[in-house]
């Protein structure tokens, strides 16, 4: 049943250990290489959010329908699996998914040896997949869509006949997941060539290996967001790794500037804040997109202007992520805009807040989970809380540790 979340964060000193939620990047590539290099090895850390337990659902499944909500990746990831294994498929998701573009990816395959239908709008889910052995070759892609398209074809391309040459054209965004997926299948026993703006996979054979899951940087985000707004306090976040895959570990860094310091041990990070903030905050989002969202509010809350760039693909995440930052921090009291295209900003001008203020969340775990911490601030409610199962699901009994005082 769905309800909202009532927040009051009274805490004025942090002291935490978090223990984060897998990657769920690394868990969901990790899951398609397994099944395609027929491992009898269980993942280890194995992310618990709803995208990975979709992608588990139909790779242990006999049926040939799939409902897989609102999982995004897993859409993307399993239209190409499917694509590539014997047999007729249909996938479909919820209404917001059947909104969500797929053509790029359904173009691509197509052009490879694939036979996909759309069933009900062109370039949509829900979508029937005549699996069969595809031919592979060469194939020119908008290196400035979703970088899930292009890891997609990557992770079936080595049983392609000819193999796979994507040839990326224009700006290439979210390179490191890009290289997380060349890693990830690396490890998994195959050899890819990423130079420039060209990925080249021959034909070739995963082998199956043991395989642990770190934790997810993204999900580390809230909490040095928590850190920065509180301005005092330690929080021990378990699982992560300085050398990760995860584009994200860069968020260690970027809140340097906005007053959380990040010292790496064996088993995790502590995180400590300071008091360096810088007066504007700049950063171009185009590796990290994941990650607009916790900075647009954190700056907010700590009234620091910002210009983002490089966030053009957040209009077609799991909601219009542009909108819903600028509709929802007005309630707050921020008037943010578009510059122009790609871009985000906020240059101080401010609004009456609401008296009541109710976050929409769009189903959209990361307009939950990034609004969370405005609590610090002044009671805020959250609508849909239990969005962030996408992602995070302990995510609310994780921040009850703060003395979080309010009613669900």
């Amino acid at each position: 049943m769905t309800h909202n979340k009532r927040l009051q964060i009274t805490s004025t000193n942090i002291n935490l250990q978090i223990s984060l939620p897998a990657s769920k990047s690394i868990s969901n590539r990790a899951l398609i290489l397994n099944a395609l290099s027929y491992s009898p090895y269980d993942i280890q850390n194995l992310s618990d959010c709803d995208d990975t337990r979709v992608t588990v659902r139909v790779l242990d499944s006999n049926d040939t329908t799939f409902n897989i909500g609102a999982a995004g990746t897993a859409m993307r990831f399993l239209t190409a699996f499917l694509s590539k294994t014997v047999g007729e498929w249909v996938i479909t998701g919820s209404e917001r998914m059947k909104q969500r573009p797929i053509k790029l990816l359904v173009d691509a395959l197509n052009s490879l040896g694939a036979r996909i239908e759309y069933i009900e709008n062109d370039g949509f889910p829900p979508l029937r997949i005549f699996g069969s052995a595809l031919m592979g070759g060469e194939i020119r892609l908008n290196g400035g869509v979703s970088s899930q398209y292009i890891s997609a074809l990557m992770m079936i391309a080595p049983y392609m006949q000819n193999g796979l040459k994507i040839i990326l054209e224009g700006n290439i965004i979210s390179i490191p997941y890009i290289n997380m997926t060349m890693s990830m299948m690396n490890e998994f026993g195959v050899d890819v060539s990423f130079e420039k703006n060209v990925v080249e996979i021959k034909p070739q054979t995963y082998k199956p290996v043991q395989y642990k899951i770190e934790s997810d940087w993204s999900a580390a985000s809230y909490w040095y967001e928590i850190l920065s707004v509180a301005e005092k306090g330690k929080i021990f976040l378990k699982g992560l790794n300085q050398h990760s895959y995860q584009g994200d570990s860069k968020v260690a860094d970027l809140f340097e500037q906005l007053g959380v310091k990040t010292e790496y041990t064996s088993e995790g990070v502590l995180l400590t804040a300071t008091k360096n903030n810088v007066l504007k905050f700049e950063y171009d989002f185009i590796d990290q997109p994941d990650l607009a969202q916790t900075f647009a509010v954190t700056c907010c809350l700590k009234n620091i202007q910002f210009n983002f760039k490089g966030v053009q693909s957040l209009k077609i995440k799991e909601t219009n992520r542009i909108e819903a930052l600028i509709n929802e921090l007005a309630k707050l009291g921020y008037l943010l805009f578009e510059p122009t295209e790609g871009q985000l900003a906020w240059t101080g001008e401010r609004c009456e807040p609401f008296k009541e203020i109710s976050i929409s969340t769009y189903e959209d775990h990361r307009m939950a989970m990034a609004f969370a911490p405005a609590a610090l601030k002044c009671p805020i409610t959250i609508e849909n809380p239990e969005v962030v199962s996408k992602s995070y699901p302990n995510f609310w009994e994780d921040l009850e540790q703060l003395a979080v005082n309010g009613n669900q």
